[in-house]
């Protein structure tokens, strides 16, 4: 896998690094999330039903990781692939999951044509966004959203303006960071990039979880 350094943002390059590093154990690790989680799964089987019954165009599923979350919504009947900025975890998500496309690339310039999905859902991939290339990320959801395209969105709340920097995982060294936001936050440059929201969830964590999960429902307008 390439270490060459991706255009655009350094955070970019940084995460694209540090996921590759441990792209094996992650994926490992963590194989099937939703199947604990019944929860979260039911969100995601509600965001299929919305974007099947508005029409035939796919979902992205941005920040794929190792692909389960794709290879899901693929079952529940929904043309779906991956995207993600690692080639590392792109590579293992092929390897688990040979019938659906994943290619590497990133949620604040995606590779798509305008107005040709029926939806984006990132499950605790904007996580790793700063607060200033948010926006940019957002705009991109609504620009390849047909009109009444979903987006879903899963993340680990916290205090606004919270920040985690980490330099070791899985015993690997990383330069990987993690910013925490409330629902209101995120909502508020979701509703400032053209997107309604439609529903909000925010569950308290469970087993070796240590921040509440939020998960935000949004529609572009027809």
């Amino acid at each position: 896998m390439s270490s060459e350094k991706p255009a655009g943002p350094d955070f970019l390059y940084t995460t694209r690094v540090s996921y590759d590093a441990i792209a094996k154990p992650y994926s490992e690790q963590f194989a099937d999330h939703l199947g604990d989680q019944p929860l979260d799964l039911a969100l995601v089987t509600a965001f299929a039903e919305l974007v099947r019954a508005s029409g035939t165009a796919p979902v992205a599923d941005v920040g794929s990781g190792p692909g389960y979350v794709t290879a899901r919504l693929d079952a529940l009947g929904v043309p779906a692939f991956g995207v993600d900025v690692s080639p590392g975890m792109v590579a293992l998500a092929r390897q688990a999951h040979p019938g659906i496309r994943f290619h590497v690339g990133s949620m604040t310039a995606l590779d798509l044509p305008d107005a040709t999905l029926g939806g984006v859902l990132a499950l605790y991939s904007v996580i790793h966004v700063p607060d200033d290339h948010l926006p940019t990320a957002f705009a991109e959801f609504h620009r390849v959203l047909v009109p009444g395209g979903h987006v879903l969105l899963g993340f680990q709340s916290g205090d606004e303006g919270g920040h985690l920097h980490m330099t070791e995982r899985f015993g690997q060294d990383i330069a990987l960071d993690y910013y925490w936001r409330t629902p209101d936050s995120v909502t508020e440059h979701l509703v400032k990039a053209g997107l309604r929201l439609r529903a909000r969830v925010l569950r308290e964590p469970t087993g070796q979880e240590k921040r509440p999960r939020a998960f935000l429902l949004a529609q572009k307008e027809d």
